[in-house]
């Protein structure tokens, strides 16, 4: 028998980091409500179509904190591992048309009094959610 090599920690997807952030919202601020988009999730054809009737519009944010703070309504967040920032080393946004129609959906949101952008990692990601919280 062949046995696999590990490090220990867990291959950080962007799945990984969703859950490793719920679990700490839970933890740290267990009356705040907030929301996980499905479309990750792999399904079967008529469940994805299903789904995607049920949704006002594609690029939706990985995670919604719906709690107000300072002057928003609440924290939407789009969810990226180290390992696919999308950003340049210069910190320009990657030219790719996925990310840039998720960017879209961040600044429609930020119009509309949200406080929406990308977090890459769940240490920015713990480190964001604790200063959004932290403002009355």
């Amino acid at each position: 028998m062949i046995k696999r090599r590990t490090t220990g920690k867990r291959k950080q997807t962007e799945s990984n980091l969703q859950i490793a952030l719920s679990e700490y919202i839970k933890l740290q601020y267990p009356n705040v409500i907030f929301t996980a988009e499905s479309s990750g999730i792999r399904l079967g054809i008529q469940q994805a179509m299903r789904m995607k009737k049920q949704r006002s519009v594609g690029s939706l944010p990985d995670m919604i904190i719906m709690e107000p703070r300072g002057i928003y309504h609440g924290m939407a967040l789009e969810l990226k591992s180290e390992a696919n920032s999308p950003f340049l080393v210069d910190g320009s946004l990657r030219k790719d048309l996925h990310v840039i129609a998720q960017a879209r959906m961040l600044d429609r949101l930020k119009r509309k009094g949200y406080w929406a952008q990308f977090i890459v990692g769940i240490d920015e990601g713990r480190k964001l959610i604790d200063l959004y919280m932290s403002w009355d």
